[in-house]
């Protein structure tokens, strides 16, 4: 091969050598390119990330922080305890600022602690409260230590104690409850002690709820209309007064679902000022006495009788004209009502001696029952605090109670109860035969316990009559008020102690529902040793001192109630009326 062949071939392969250097040095690149600029976009939505990420967390703490203040200051504006309000609203018991009076000895530093002596100080002290103690309080002041001299002041008196000019007399700001209606049902309110915890009544049942401050914004809701509470409570009052009576209780109670809509126990207290007059009158008569009732037992006898079938003819009359002599004791009668009574003429009259012989029929194990199905062998059913055990009849060595033990009994002597014993056992007397807890909460429209059934509802509605019959024609006629078709029985029944029964000293109850012919209410009325004079036409019995009370609290509540008086009807007792006679009783 020529040299110029060589010297064509040489510079051919330099070229592609050459050539294809350049290609992979462009590959280099580009490969390069593409990397930096893929770490490139990395990194950016590295960054990208982490700003949203801190983003979301200073918007959530920002929203975080302002929802924890909103909840915060929300909680901050309520009060230190919530509200209580009556079915309707009303308020019974609120907290609002107040200020306490505080003796500071400190105030003026190492020199005496007053300007005035410690006697001019408590004269003018006592000016203003005049329900202080000037002995206790020069005491306290002398003693020269610091120390509360008065709770719960209201400003006007701060005033008037800053211009007595003594600056060791100061007034530290505190949340005090105050109960805008006064005493009205404070047994059911019950007060709030010194610490800041309830006491006694619904205080403190609710307690815990009143002072959380995630429930305390919502008042609780009684049961009690404060309208029918006041009417009760002046009612009661007005009765011990005219009879001259140690104590009084009431309750009004709804039929259907055991809702208490008032319940009084007087003297009353007044749980603004707990004092030494209002500490001796806390205790509730209506939930926590236990007395023995008398007569208005006898309405559960009989229908219990009547449900178990020993009474199946009202006509059927039994020996009434002499006195029962029962193991060495003796059954009588507060007067003569003949020689013999039927079962509606036993009622109205009152007669001890036909329902021992009914009660003696039906037998000690039967009535004991409808008894237990009452609850009368247990404190009553409410959520009050302060419960009354009840006297009850144990029995022999099996429970079984003695034949006289049955017959006293049924006419209310041997067991004592409550009066909220009997509200709800006559509640279930006139609403169908269901026995139903006792509630100061008040239930949604429409909603009642289940309860437990004690009688039979043509047994309930038996008894509606006989308890009209009473009303109308028998012992329970002063509680007879137009257009309200009450029904009722009276109870008259002696003390009794360790030396025996007090023939001038008595409980006289009246127990009552309206209206007969479609019962909505239960009202008791009880007075503790009322006395015989002229007001009460010189007798003690609930006749003539109960009854009246119920025959002026019904036409009072019942328009507040929803039930207006109506004279155009009546519940129908055209088959009882010639089984009796007029006649009194108790």
């Amino acid at each position: 091969m020529s040299a110029l062949a060589l010297s064509r071939v040489g510079g051919t392969r330099y070229s592609a050598v050459v050539a294809s250097g350049r290609s992979e040095l462009l590959d280099v690149r580009s490969h390069a390119l593409a990397t930096a600029k893929l770490r490139a976009l990395w990194v950016l939505m590295g960054f990208t990330g982490l700003a949203l990420l801190a983003g979301v967390r200073i918007a959530h703490l920002g929203f975080g922080e302002a929802a924890h203040a909103a909840v915060s200051l929300e909680a901050a504006l309520l009060p230190d305890r919530g509200d209580i309000v009556d079915r309707e609203g009303l308020p019974l018991a609120r907290a609002f600022p107040a200020y306490a009076l505080w003796f500071n000895p400190r105030a003026l530093g190492d020199g005496p602690p007053l300007v005035k002596t410690p006697r001019e100080v408590a004269e003018a002290l006592v000016r203003i409260f005049p329900d202080e103690d000037e002995a206790r309080l020069e005491a306290r002041l002398i003693a020269g230590k610091p120390a509360y001299l008065r709770r719960r002041i209201l400003p006007d008196d701060a005033n008037k104690v800053h211009a007595l000019g003594e600056p060791a007399l100061e007034f530290p700001r505190e949340n005090a409850r105050y109960y805008p209606q006064g005493s009205m049902a404070a047994h059911v309110l019950g007060y709030v002690a010194a610490d800041g915890h309830g006491r006694v009544g619904m205080e403190q049942v609710f307690d815990s709820a009143l002072r959380d401050p995630a429930t305390r914004g919502t008042p609780s809701v009684l049961s009690i209309d404060a309208r029918v509470q006041g009417a009760m409570e002046d009612e009661l009052m007005r009765g011990m007064q005219l009879s001259n009576a140690k104590a009084a209780a009431g309750i009004v109670m709804d039929v259907d679902t055991g809702e208490v809509v008032a319940l009084a126990s007087l003297p009353s207290f007044n749980p603004n000022l707990i004092d030494k007059a209002g500490a001796a009158n806390i205790f509730n008569r209506a939930t926590n006495q236990v007395y023995e009732l008398g007569s208005v037992i006898k309405p559960i006898t009989i229908a219990s009788a009547i449900d178990n079938g020993v009474i199946t003819n009202l006509a059927k009359r039994y020996p009434s004209g002499q006195p029962l002599m029962i193991d060495g004791f003796t059954i009588h009668d507060s007067h003569n009502f003949g020689a013999s009574l039927n079962v509606p003429e036993a009622l109205i009259h009152s007669s001890n001696i036909v329902t021992a012989q009914v009660a003696d029929q039906l037998g000690g194990e039967a009535l004991k029952a409808t008894m237990t199905a009452l609850g009368f062998n247990a404190r009553p059913f409410i959520e009050l605090p302060a419960k009354g055990f009840p006297i009850w009849p144990h029995g022999d060595s099996h429970g079984a109670w003695s034949r006289i033990t049955t017959m006293t009994v049924s006419y209310g002597h041997g067991v004592a109860l409550t009066p909220l014993h009997l509200a709800s056992a006559y509640a279930a007397m006139v609403n169908g035969g269901i026995w139903r807890p006792a509630t100061l909460q008040r239930l949604a429209p429409g909603v009642a316990p289940a309860g437990r059934r004690v009688w039979k509802a043509e047994t309930s509605a038996r008894m509606r009559q006989l308890l009209r019959a009473i009303v109308m024609v028998g012992t329970g006629r002063h509680a007879n008020a137009a257009g309200f078709r009450i029904g009722g029985k009276t109870g008259t029944a002696e003390i009794g102690d360790h030396s025996g029964y007090h023939k001038n000293d008595v409980v006289a109850t009246f127990a009552a529902a309206f209206p007969m012919d479609h019962p909505r209410y239960v009202v008791i009325a009880m007075l503790d040793r009322p006395q015989a004079n002229a007001a009460t036409s010189g007798q003690r019995t609930a006749a003539w001192n109960v009854a009246p009370i119920v025959g002026r609290v019904v036409p009072r509540i019942g328009p507040l109630l929803g039930i207006m008086p109506d004279n155009t009807h009546d519940i129908d007792i055209s088959d009882i009326t010639p089984l009796i006679a007029n006649g009194d009783g108790e």
